[in-house]
């Protein structure tokens, strides 16, 4: 009996996403339906969602081409849809899922989240492709050694702050970065450095702000009997912690917890939060919507 043949990269169809949003009107979802019938696309998964206060639509759309049309012709389905995102006005993003957004991760001496994505990254857990590790600390070079990443140690003083900001800048435009996580990097960054990077980095902090701002806040919340303790990720602005919030993650405590086992919730809540906002991120399922955003899980 002959080996049955297995599918070449060639021979899958090329899958894309779509998100769009545009003010709320009669017709959007049939004309998107119908453009994607017109060009031999099979939906895979949609959802959509309309804000009541100011009317704005938002829609992701997952779909495969029908006559295993080759990635070549993005940029043909590109063009083509403009005609309809142009009749309702609409800001839109058409991408493969063949394309893993270029990230960089930035650390300082805390390894748990980092740890966390590289493992994530390195099973095909998470859709990334890392390029770089970037410190202020050397601390957490092994780990990148471990996963044959570039490390990149860039001090950071309030001197030489603006010159490592520069080198970073420098990094992201090189390597085409698309995405950049703050995995415990506890380094506020300057306004134009924020604006460089909107829409495409990404934050965790525990979520009991604005209680237990500096050092340990899990042991100041141990020592008030706190009895839930939380993480955020949000997108960064220069706005310090209040970016539009991507996930949440919570863990309930009471007298029985120590603070190590609340510093060891916390760290875990940290990653969770963390990575599943960086996946939804990659995958395309987050639209910004002002100061918040839409999340399609």
């Amino acid at each position: 009996m002959e080996p049955i043949a297995s599918a070449t990269p060639e021979d899958k169809p090329a899958e894309y996403i779509l998100t769009l949003s545009c003010p709320d009107v009669p017709g959007i979802v049939h004309a998107v339906a119908a453009f994607l019938i017109e060009h031999d696309m099979n939906i895979r998964e949609s959802q959509q969602s309309s804000d009541p206060e100011d009317g704005t639509f938002f829609m992701r759309v997952q779909f495969t081409s029908i006559q295993h049309r080759p990635p070549h012709d993005f940029p043909g389905i590109r063009q083509d849809f403009e005609s309809v995102a142009d009749a309702f006005g609409m800001t839109w993003r058409l991408t493969t899922t063949a394309d893993k957004p270029r990230a960089v991760i930035m650390v300082s001496k805390m390894g748990h989240c980092l740890n966390d994505l590289l493992f994530r990254a390195a099973t095909g857990r998470l859709a990334i492709d890392i390029r770089a590790i970037v410190a202020n600390h050397p601390d957490l070079g092994y780990l990148a050694d471990n996963y044959d990443i570039p490390f990149h140690h860039i001090p950071v003083t309030a001197d030489s702050k603006p010159a490592a900001e520069a080198r970073l800048i420098d990094l992201i435009t090189d390597q085409q970065i698309d995405l950049v996580i703050l995995a415990r990097y506890m380094q506020i960054l300057s306004a134009d450095l924020c604006k460089f990077l909107e829409g495409r980095a990404i934050n965790i902090h525990h979520s009991m702000l604005p209680s237990f701002k500096g050092a340990r806040p899990y042991h100041q919340a141990h020592r008030r009997g706190v009895k839930l303790i939380g993480a955020t990720a949000h997108y960064v602005t220069s706005d310090l912690d209040e970016g539009p919030i991507i996930e949440q993650e919570v863990a309930r405590v009471d007298h029985s917890h120590t603070t190590a086992d609340v510093v060891a919730l916390g760290q875990d809540n940290e990653c969770s939060a963390l990575a599943r906002a960086v996946r939804w991120h990659a995958e395309n399922r987050v639209l910004l919507h002002g100061h918040s955003t839409v999340v399609f899980r």
